[in-house]
């Protein structure tokens, strides 16, 4: 029995949600495959087959019009390339249709009776339909036949009938009007739709494209070349010839590449894309190490332990890959309208012909085909596909008024059902970075300002940095200092003057001041929640002590006080400590809180919460939140945070302002429903004209509708759309 196989591939030819179930489909019912699963939104397909060749299944996609990438070794790469590919050529296309539908577009509305105007119409729109706009009717093709309905067909159909009756009408105008009917052209019309659509499918390619620069953001923190330590001395090699048990050095301002133990050094590490947190973490000898976090300070020998795909780096890589395909593409909601009424039209349009052919009335044939291609062309699709790209346009705009973008229609959807919404602590509720929250002089600072700044000038420790810009925030300088030591793990020393004066946390008291009576000290300044310590000290008393910490974003108060009023459910997911991310919490009022969770924690958390039923929106900034953000039924990204978080996300918040959030959900109900108003506009039309394009007036009052006023509904009904739209400008959220 062969062994079955799971393998990823590129693929080649997909433009909507329905082409990616058609792979799937074929795929699955491909002898010898399993399982097929296709994320559209890297355009690749995961098969799991046995007793059947890549080649094989290369074929049966290119039997129904896909194409299938098994040549390429890196298959993300490949479908990034191809992406990027498909993106430029769909520019190129719609810069070229809309240059040709210019002239189309002017000679039809403004000299229509130009004797050379059609013939000119004509050439013009012929590259427009069938070169730079043959995917419409290629698209259509395929899904005729799976038996289905899309978009593309509407389009295909609408525009492909208009330009054949249009040149019939061209070569042998003699044949209406000898009948006593005008022979109008429709080739503006049907250029103006391809260009409209093309630009809007333009649009989402660009959109769709952001997904995979995430994942290729996080694959670049991934390094190349590492210092192998032999005994001979150090020796770079490619990270593919180390192995698990080898001996590596990684100097300061190098990422770690694979997850191992701290043999030899001491540094700091700054492991934010992990755990979130700013303050980078001490690191000596015995200490685990992980591939992504940037070394800062010392060289560290470390031994390695995983490698590859079994690194924590990677496994956040696939979980977001994997999180982001999970979620079955959503059919666009024009394409599920689309799907009942193109066969609906299409029925409409011949039984319209029918009545009219087999009906006693004169001129029978001549007047069930007009009556069938005003139905055909009063159904055109320009307003449906203006619907949503319009609106979406301007909420945008009126989003970015007010420091919120919006990725995509799915999220605004989304966003009316959410009921529970996860935030990330650090740099999302709070400032993200240590600073000075207080500080408690026993002794009168003057000099002593310009003395810590020195010592902390030549400190390693993560908080230096915040006792370094308050002292100089108040005016420090330099002064003079000598036999320098910095103690791991409690704090430094120095000489100044002949005395000797120490910087460090509580372990640092007991060990360097004797003298000094710390429990009286705690008794009458009790440590905060929430906030390290640090004292200034010499052998004899405490002259000040420090309380270092992060702190509230302005307006986080109050943006939790308003998604709280507006019925939300909220929780603090963070890789802080317990005491910390607690103290936050009851500050706040959130009951709900999680603390010291990883990457692949926080996503596991949410999925519990949406396994209770609830619709989750996720709020971070940070890489480690991005497998969350990937995985919650909406995600939001701080607009400060890592492009990675932002790039995953369906919203993002330019500001680091939490008032934005009420705004967003605010918004998003606004352009919502613009959007129903604009598909209820963009049927309207029909839903009157077409009984009217059939005849049904003909036997009351011999009323027959031209198709060209039947046109001038159409493109009424996209106006009526572009109005609708733009009035979301004046909403106030």
């Amino acid at each position: 029995m062969a062994k079955t196989q799971e393998q990823s591939f590129p693929v080649i030819g997909m433009s909507c949600a329905a082409c990616a179930t058609s792979v799937e489909s074929i795929l699955e019912h491909t002898e010898g495959v399993e399982k097929a699963e296709v994320n559209f939104a890297s355009n690749t397909v995961k098969v799991s087959y046995s007793g059947v060749s890549p080649e094989t299944l290369k074929k049966a996609l290119q039997d129904i019009g896909y194409d299938l990438d098994i040549e390429s070794e890196d298959v993300h790469a490949a479908s990034q390339e191809q992406a990027q590919k498909h993106y430029q050529e769909l520019k190129r296309r719609t810069l070229f249709s809309a240059l040709f539908s210019l002239p189309v577009f002017v000679i039809g509305m403004f000299f229509s009776d130009w004797s050379y105007g059609a013939y000119i119409s004509a050439l013009l729109a012929l590259p427009v339909l069938f070169v730079w706009g043959r995917s419409f009717y290629v698209n259509a093709y395929k899904q005729a036949r799976m038996g289905k309905a899309n978009m593309d067909t509407l389009v295909a159909l609408s525009t492909g009938i208009a330009f054949l009756f249009s040149l019939f009408n061209t070569l042998y105008p003699s044949f209406f009007e000898s009948r006593g009917i005008a022979a109008h052209v429709y080739y503006e019309a049907a250029v103006v739709i391809i260009t409209f659509i093309s630009l809007g499918k333009t649009l989402e390619e660009k959109a769709k494209s952001g997904t995979t620069a995430a994942l290729e953001k996080l694959m670049n923190l991934q390094v190349k070349q590492v210092f192998k330590i032999k005994d001979q001395g150090l020796e770079e090699v490619s990270i593919d010839a180390i192995q698990e048990g080898d001996l590596i050095r990684v100097q300061p301002g190098n990422r770690i590449p694979v997850d191992g133990q701290v043999k030899n050094g001491d540094s700091y590490v700054d492991e934010s894309m992990l755990s979130g947190e700013s303050t980078p973490v001490a690191k000596s000898s015995g200490d685990a190490v992980y591939s992504g976090t940037l070394n800062q300070k010392g060289s560290l020998d470390v031994l390695v332990k995983e490698l590859g795909e079994a690194t924590l780096l990677h496994k956040i890589i696939k979980a977001v890959r994997d999180a982001q395909g999970s979620k079955a593409p959503v059919q666009k909601q024009v394409d599920k309208i689309a799907a009942i009424f193109v066969p609906t039209i299409l029925a409409l349009a011949l039984l319209t012909f029918g009545l009219w052919y087999f009906s006693c009335a004169e001129e029978a044939f001549s007047k069930a085909l007009y009556t069938a291609l005003a139905v055909l062309v009063i159904a055109c699709p320009c307003a449906l596909g203006l619907a949503t790209p319009t609106a979406i346009m301007v909420g945008i705009g009126k989003g970015a008024e007010h420091n919120i973008l919006i990725r995509d229609a799915q999220s605004l959807e989304i966003a009316r059902e959410i009921d529970s919404l996860v935030l990330d602590k650090t740099g999302t509720i709070t400032q993200g970075k240590a600073q000075v929250s207080e500080a408690h002089w026993q002794k009168s600072a003057d000099g002593y300002l310009s003395l810590i700044a020195s010592m902390e000038e030549h400190s390693e420790h993560p908080m230096a940095t915040a006792l370094l810009r308050y002292t100089r925030e108040n005016g420090a300088k330099s002064a003079d200092i000598s036999a320098f030591e910095s103690i791991q793990g409690k704090g430094i020393s120095a000489l100044h003057e002949g005395e000797k004066y120490h910087l460090g946390n509580a372990a640092l008291v007991e060990q360097e001041g004797p003298e000094i009576d710390l429990g009286q000290y705690l008794k009458n300044f009790p440590e905060q929640e929430g906030k390290s310590r640090v004292y200034f000290f010499n052998p004899k008393t405490i002259l000040a002590h420090f309380e270092v910490g992060d702190s509230l974003k302005e307006g986080s108060a109050e943006a939790i006080q308003a998604l709280k009023e507006a019925g939300l459910e909220l929780y603090i997911f963070s890789g802080d400590n317990e005491s910390s991310t607690a103290h936050w919490a009851h500050q706040l009022g959130i009951e709900n809180y999680r603390a010291g969770v990883l990457p692949q924690d926080k996503a596991s958390e949410l999925k519990k919460l949406q396994q209770e039923g609830k619709k989750v929106a996720m709020i971070g900034d940070g890489i480690n939140d991005s497998q969350a953000l990937a995985e919650a039924d909406l995600s939001i990204a701080m607009g400060h945070g890592s492009d990675i978080a932002m790039d995953v996300a369906q919203m993002t918040l330019m500001s680091s302002d939490l008032r934005s959030i009420p705004k967003a959900f605010k918004l998003s109900h606004f352009i919502l429903k613009g959007i129903r108003q604009n598909l209820f506009w963009a049927f309207i039309y029909n839903l009157i004209g077409i009984p009217i394009a059939a005849g049904i007036l003909y036997p009351i009052n011999g009323f027959l509708l031209d198709p060209m006023i039947a046109g001038a509904a159409m493109a009424f009904s996209s106006v009526s759309v572009v109005l609708n739209s733009l009035r979301l400008r004046r909403i106030r959220i």
